[in-house]
């Protein structure tokens, strides 16, 4: 198993903590990888757009000139799309980009994006994330401590509200739940900080 130093929100070593191979010692499969990132902002699209057909566009009620005799092209509303004003064509309407990933795949993306960042050597476990209330001051504190000065992913095993909101104005920085980590967040930060309960929860969800 891979052993991995815990570290106090001071930065000192406290002792070491095995991780699971099966879910942080695997070889990142980037194929997988790619799929789940494409998958995260596919789901992350508004897919609000909206142009107007010919039923949605304002006027063109009466025929413009009658049908024969005129010489010009027969023509039943000036609201046709060849019209200037007129409805658009097979145009973007609201719809939804999400599309679901197999279970199986999810998971091992995961394990990859995980894997990655232990091989790489920006994966730190702390003892604890521990606030007395929310205070950017010492969060920025912490950061400092752990000698992080790049984009920073902090999971906890629950709820920290007062690490939430103490990161938050911090550039970079995001707090989420063990039940809440995903690809996107995993590979689009530098450095990702676990606690040791967070990594005990991780290992039995996943393991």
């Amino acid at each position: 198993m891979t052993k991995v130093s815990v570290l106090s929100q001071t930065g000192a070593s406290v002792g070491e903590i095995e991780l699971n191979d099966a879910i942080f010692g695997i070889e990142p499969n980037e194929a997988v990888l790619f799929d789940a990132v494409i998958a995260q902002r596919a789901s992350l699209r508004q897919g609000n757009h909206k142009v107007k057909n010919r039923s949605e566009v304002a006027g063109g009620g009466r025929k413009p000139w009658r049908q024969k005799g005129t010489g010009r092209a027969r023509q039943g509303s000036i609201r046709s799309p060849q019209w200037r004003g007129g409805g658009i064509v097979f145009g973007p309407t609201p719809r939804s980009y999400a599309y679901k990933l197999p279970k199986k795949v999810r998971r091992l993306a995961l394990k990859s994006a995980l894997s990655a960042k232990v091989v790489e050597q920006n994966f730190v476990v702390l003892d604890a994330l521990t606030l007395d209330a929310p205070k950017t001051k010492d969060f920025a504190a912490i950061l400092k401590a752990l000698e992080i000065n790049k984009k920073a992913l902090f999971v906890t095993a629950e709820l920290n509200e007062n690490a939430a909101l103490s990161a938050r104005n911090i550039p970079g920085v995001t707090v989420l739940t063990a039940n809440g980590i995903n690809v996107l967040d995993l590979l689009g930060h530098d450095k990702v900080v676990f606690t040791q309960d967070a990594v005990k929860k991780v290992e039995e969800v996943l393991g």
